[in-house]
């Protein structure tokens, strides 16, 4: 059976009214038949649902169908993305460990790198996302543990060699944690490559209509294990209506995921083509210069794509004001078109030197392109660029 139709099919038992939708269970705690039941499922010697924060069969439905979706044996849902990402860190790592990560990340995952970890004496080193084989390795230590990264990454759609790193990992025996958030299980699958373990924040293409909130860390049943004890204990639990929700969200994400790329790819390459924009980047377009990465290790190009407009902040101020249809907001991954500047919203807390890494300029544009017809999104964009170019020439 295909993974699409088990997306669709997957779903908790039938309680005894016999409905065809899972029913939501709202309720804190579960009882107990008798005091040996409560007993044997303290103890772990029977499997079943004792208080929400630990487990509740909303949180177990949607779990089960993004292991089935990424081909992990076990995972765990949270409240947010970013609580994923913690405990994918936190519940693994320990004083006197070294991370390895990738330079292009998202701003709160270099936060907790740098500010949090750091505390907890856990060291770490930067390698950019298009660092060869060989710049990889001279980065490990004695004492790395884990190798993190996001690919594409967030915003400047860089690509990682999972394949490459995959054989990093059997030489070196380090946890290698994907961020797979932007491709999905969808287009790709970090496992097969050889990661131990694939973040998301369920936020985003995975609920897809900018609803509710949830993370997700699935993998190795060995590394969810120490994962599952620190948040039960520490308590970043996903509420059971948005487990109801984001589960059923999955059943559509691959019909979505398909609008979401035809869409970006046409709107990247009529950008392209456009004499007023100075960069386009996407991982399909031929003048990425991944293209050929990312053909080999994702099915489609995925929906976010960047631009850059000369004239810096006021450029794109003007842009925006321009633009009729694309939401502004720093999320993304929904069915609505939505642009943010980076420099000055997800990436804003970075230091000028950090953003320079990066590429995060004043005039970079991410374009989390949505599910409108492809037709208006092409044609705003283009009035909007001929637009904000007229006005800072006029201001000039």
């Amino acid at each position: 059976m295909k993974k699409q139709t088990k997306a669709i099919r997957t779903q908790t038992k039938k309680t005894q009214y016999r409905e065809h939708s899972t029913p939501l269970f709202l309720t804190s705690s579960f009882t107990f038949e008798s005091a040996e039941q409560g007993k044997e499922l303290f103890e772990e010697t029977l499997e079943g649902n004792i208080y929400s924060r630990f487990s509740n069969p909303n949180v177990t439905e949607f779990v089960d169908k993004v292991c089935m979706l990424e081909g992990a044996e076990e995972g765990i849902a949270t409240a947010t993305g970013m609580a994923a990402v913690f405990a994918s860190m936190a519940g693994l790592l320990k004083s006197g460990d070294h991370l390895v990560a990738c330079r292009a990340l998202f701003g709160s995952a270099h936060q907790i790198i740098t500010q949090i970890l750091s505390k907890w004496g856990i060291t770490h080193t930067y390698v950019d996302a298009t660092a060869t084989e060989a710049e990889w390795e001279a980065a490990m230590q004695p004492t790395t543990k884990m190798v993190y990264l996001e690919t594409p990454s967030n915003p400047g759609l860089e690509l990682v060699d999972l394949a490459m790193l995959g054989r990093l990992k059997a030489k070196y025996g380090f946890i290698l944690n994907v961020d797979n958030c932007f491709a999905t299980p969808i287009l790709q699958t970090p496992i097969d490559f050889g990661a131990d373990l694939s973040v998301h924040s369920a936020t985003k293409f995975m609920d897809g209509q900018g609803r509710v909130l949830g993370g997700i860390v699935v993998g190795r049943a060995d590394l969810i294990a120490p994962i599952r004890f620190f948040a039960r204990h520490t308590g970043p639990s996903l509420s059971p209506f948005n487990a109801w929700t984001l589960s059923k969200s999955l059943e559509t994400l691959d019909l979505r995921m398909e609008r979401h790329c035809s869409n970006a790819l046409a709107l990247a390459e009529a950008l392209e083509n456009h004499p007023d924009v100075a960069i386009v980047k996407y991982p399909f377009l031929p003048s990425h210069p991944q293209y050929d990465l990312a053909k080999s290790q994702m099915s489609a190009g995925g929906a976010i794509v960047t631009i850059e407009l000369e004239g810096g902040f006021e450029r794109v101020q003007a842009f925006m004001e321009a633009l009729q249809i694309p939401t502004l907001s720093s999320n993304l991954g929904d069915s609505r078109t939505i642009v943010t500047n980076p420099n000055t919203t997800t990436h804003a807390k970075l230091k000028p030197d950090e953003k320079a890494a990066l590429g995060i300029t004043p005039g970079l544009i991410r374009i989390s392109v949505g599910l409108e017809h492809v037709d208006d999104l092409i044609a705003d964009f283009e009035q909007a660029v001929t637009v904000s170019a007229d006005m800072l020439k006029e201001r000039v």
